[in-house]
Formats: structure tokens, sequence, C-alpha cells
């Protein structure tokens, strides 16, 4: 019960953590215009390390 509470409130931080980084970035591009491949390549990289935390925790409770 307690890994499954676990696995469960890592995914929603993650799903909160990725909603906010594709949020500011939308944003970011949305001022500057010309450094959007730059905000891509970082915001793909803190997407990755962001759903890393799932993983993370479903390896941790097993």
């Amino acid at each position: 019960m307690t890994g499954s509470l676990h696995v469960g409130l890592a995914a929603f931080g993650a799903a909160i953590g990725i909603g906010l980084i594709g949020m500011k970035a939308s944003e970011a591009v949305g001022r500057n215009p010309g450094a959007a491949t730059k905000i891509l390549v970082q915001s793909i990289l803190a997407i990755a390390f962001a759903e890393a935390i799932v993983f993370y925790a479903l390896f941790l409770v097993r």
C-alpha cells in the first residue's frame, strides 16, 4: 500500500513539473522566438529528468 502511494505521489509531482516546464517554455518562446531551439532543447532535457523521478520511485519500491 505505501509503495503504491509513493509511486503515485512521484507520478503526481512529475506531472506537475512537466506541466510547469511546458508552460514556462511556451512563455519563453513567446517572449523571444529567436531562441526557440535552445529553449526546446533545454525543456526536453528538463522533462526527461522530471520523468526519471517516476522510474526511480518504481525501481526503489520494488
